[in-house]
Order: C-alpha cells, then sequence, then structure tokens
C-alpha cells in the first residue's frame, strides 16, 4: 500500500508517495462503483455491516452508512481494479489519516498510493515512516478529532480517489524526503462537551503497530476521480433513522392502524 505526503509549492505539484512495506491484501472488496473499491473491515478481515444510499450516490460520489461496535479496531480496505497507479486522500472523522491535519481531500494533503491491480489495508493514524496507532470506534469524546476540537466532520471515514499524472523528475527537491516527514502537532483544548456529541460515534488513536514505509514520486491530476463517504452510526442510531429495520412489525391489539376496517362484536363460541 501507498502514501503521499504534503509538499510546498516550489516542488509545483510533485507530491511524495510513502509505499507501506506490509503486504497487500488479496480478499476482494465491496464494489460501489468505479475501478477503486473502499470498504471497512475488522482487524480479524471481517467487513463491517454497510448501508449504500442509492439516492445519494451518483455519479462519482458514493455514500453509504456503516454500523460501528464500540471499542473494536478497524481498517480500511481499498482495491485499485484499474491498471494505472491512484492515490488516496484519506480523512477519518475530517482528520488526514497520515498528517493528522484537518482535511479537505485535496490533492495537496498527504495520500496513499496503489499500484494497478493492487489491495491494500489501512490500520490507522501514522506518526512515522515506522509506525501507525490503529482506528477503534469509541464515544466521541475519546476520539482523535476531539481531541484537537474539531467537530466538522463527525464519524465519516472519506476516500478521494486521484488518477496520476506523468511526474516532472526534474522538478523534485534533494531535500524532499526530510521535507515530508510528519511535523509534531499539539492538540487543541477540546472544549467544553455537549451531550449530544457525547453520545456519538467517532475513532481513537489505538495501540502502535509496526508499519514501515519509504518514499515514492507521484503527481496527481488536480480533480479526483471517485470520492467514498462511509457515515458510521451506532446500531440504535441506524435503527431509529430507519437505515436498518430491527425490529419486525408487530399489529398492536390496543391500536389498529387500518382505520377503514369495521369490526363488529363476535358470538361467544357455541352460540
Amino acid at each position: 500500500m501507498r502514501l503521499v505526503m504534503r509538499m510546498d509549492s516550489r516542488v509545483l505539484g510533485l507530491l511524495l508517495a510513502v509505499i507501506l512495506l506490509a503486504a497487500a491484501t488479496g480478499a476482494q472488496a465491496r464494489h460501489w462503483g468505479g475501478d477503486v473499491e473502499v470498504e471497512v473491515i475488522g482487524d480479524g478481515g471481517q467487513t463491517f455491516a454497510t448501508y449504500p444510499l442509492e439516492r445519494r450516490s451518483r455519479g462519482y460520489v458514493y455514500r453509504a452508512y456503516l454500523e460501528a461496535r464500540n471499542q473494536t479496531p478497524y481498517r480500511i480496505r481499498v482495491h485499485n481494479r484499474g491498471s494505472g497507479r491512484v492515490g488516496l486522500v484519506m480523512a477519518v472523522d475530517g482528520r488526514n489519516i497520515i498528517s493528522g491535519e484537518k482535511s479537505q481531500l485535496a490533492r495537496g494533503e498527504s495520500m496513499y498510493i496503489l499500484d494497478g491491480w493492487e489491495s491494500a489495508t489501512y490500520e490507522g493514524w501514522r506518526t512515522s515512516k515506522e509506525h501507525v496507532n490503529e482506528f477503534y470506534f469509541t464515544r466521541w469524546k475519546d476520539s482523535y478529532a476531539e481531541a484537537f476540537g474539531d467537530r466538522s466532520a463527525r464519524g465519516v471515514i472519506a476516500v478521494a480517489v486521484y488518477r496520476e499524472r506523468a511526474p516532472d523528475l526534474q522538478s523534485l527537491r534533494k531535500d524532499a524526503p526530510a521535507a515530508a516527514e510528519r511535523s509534531a502537532q499539539a492538540p487543541a483544548s477540546p472544549g467544553v462537551q455537549d451531550e449530544v456529541a457525547k453520545n456519538q460515534p467517532g475513532t481513537g488513536f489505538g495501540e502502535e503497530i509496526h508499519s514501515p514505509a519509504r518514499v515514492v514520486a507521484f503527481e496527481a491530476q488536480r480533480a479526483p476521480a471517485l470520492k467514498y463517504f462511509i457515515k458510521y452510526e451506532w446500531r440504535d442510531t441506524l435503527c431509529r433513522k430507519g437505515v436498518i429495520d430491527c425490529e419486525p412489525h408487530e399489529r398492536n391489539r390496543f391500536w389498529d392502524e387500518d382505520e377503514d376496517r369495521l369490526g363488529f362484536a363476535p358470538y361467544p363460541p357455541g352460540k
């Protein structure tokens, strides 16, 4: 799997890509359209239940709900079914999973890179070229984004897919690898917690995982070819919103909703 680090404007749009050296997964991803597919899986490889929004998933944008499970680790798995390399700007709760910065899913952000016909699994927040801290579902007050006071994209896993342009290798600076190192950020004050936010799901900053990487060159096209938005919620919220039918409908014996049906008292048995 691959990742791109943000560079300054003097690099003329040429980005650096970090190729994660972990083994890529070959399992088939959930197909939502296009030649790049995205799914959310558990650390054991099981797929979380998702509910696509067909009416809002049109063109190059795909949306779906996902059922989150409290305190459960998860990964984002992506499969590139095309022949060319692609760049993936990935954000969880509005924060870029590589840099940790607030994301707009823009081409100038840090991104992962996938070769043609390659699958990869992204396990967590990248803290160095050697390690990530795993994603896990938790209450919002314990989420990574809330530590920075950022509630702008609560409970959303977002992936923007960029095609590759032919890079101008002459414009790559010699000190580019050093400039691509992740800068430290001091967390902002979380501020006053509201009751609604406390009960919503978020993604935590979990256990450290060894995940070595190296740097390669990659230049993204100006606009993304595909965007995926996965809104994760607790099961009771999905039930309340009617996304999933959690209880079978049973007729209320004291409240007949069929107003047009007339009923009369029956004769007693044997009469």
